[in-house]
């Protein structure tokens, strides 16, 4: 009888270790712990300034995966981006409200505006607050030009080339003529797609769109009297409308990511300092690493 008492004791031992490394695991890879299979929406976040769109499809194909999540809310507090970066996430999300029934509804807050924006445009819907700042429509690329500064402090750059183009853009001289006209056929290319995403995901003429996407920006009320957003709501309102397209009715149980783990930074000098940081390799990055083309305001 002793025996069998340990045997147990053992194995329920051994069952609850593995029942915690599973669950550290998750927290680990950032992903949610089932402690309930209850119905639910997903809530998605696109914070911030876009540079990376690994972290939202990757948790989209986790919640698109899951049986128990009816409907998705994607949770807009953005300036927009790299542009790349945007129509990805943005061709992402359109696959999934094209290729799933569940409801997809983006949510615009404090401000949702180009490249932020532009995912939006792969929802069902689009809803906003009133004073949500959205719009900004275009494209921009920015590169330094630091040829003068090296000059006057008697530092040259030699240069060797496969072609006349190659070093378009550098930050040691000038643009040409040609160069700048080069440039510019490629910001407006890129701007024509923004403006077809607008026209055929908002029911829009071609025409009526791009009189819109001069990158000016707006306020949630004035963008859905334009047509660019359905209506205004708050984010609970937004999680009631998914809740009742879903289902599961108003108020809805609700699922997210699982928020960035603190690190030595946001310790040692506090959270603030950390995403100012966040911001100025931002701003490092748009100035040093060479020209993109950015859905971005401003």
């Amino acid at each position: 009888m002793l025996r069998r008492t340990t045997v147990l004791s053992i194995f329920m031992l051994l069952a609850f270790f593995a029942i915690g490394a599973g669950i550290m695991l998750r927290l680990m890879l950032g992903g949610p712990i089932p402690l309930v299979s209850a119905d639910r929406v997903a809530v998605l976040p696109v914070y911030g300034v876009i540079e990376s769109d690994a972290s939202f499809i990757q948790n989209l194909e986790r919640y698109r995966d899951d049986e128990s999540v009816r409907g998705f809310v994607i949770e807009i507090r953005s300036p927009g981006g790299v542009a790349g970066t945007a129509q990805s996430m943005y061709s992402e999300l359109a696959r999934l409200r094209d290729e799933d029934e569940r409801p997809v509804v983006a949510w615009i807050g404090e401000v949702g505006a180009s490249g932020g924006y532009y995912v939006a445009l792969g929802a069902d819907s689009i809803l906003a607050l009133p004073s949500s700042i959205t719009g900004s429509i275009g494209v921009i690329m920015q590169f330094p030009n630091a040829g003068e500064l090296l000059r006057k402090a008697g530092v040259g750059l030699e240069v060797v080339k496969s072609g006349e183009l190659k070093d378009i853009g550098s930050p040691v001289r000038d643009l040409t003529v040609g160069e700048r006209r080069i440039l510019q056929d490629l910001v407006d290319d890129v701007y024509e797609q923004f403006v077809a995403a607008v026209s055929d995901n908002r029911g829009l003429e071609r025409d009526s769109a791009a009189s819109l996407a001069d990158g000016r920006v707006m306020s949630g009320a004035r963008a859905a009297e334009l047509g660019l957003v359905d209506r205004t709501a708050t984010l609970s309102e937004a999680l009631d409308l998914v809740g009742r397209m879903s289902g599961l009715g108003d108020n809805p149980r609700i699922v997210r990511p699982a928020e960035r783990r603190l690190g030595f930074r946001d310790v040692l000098f506090g959270i603030e300092e950390s995403r100012l940081s966040a911001l100025v390799r931002s701003v490092l990055d748009r100035s040093l690493i060479g020209p993109r083309l950015r859905y971005q305001w401003p």
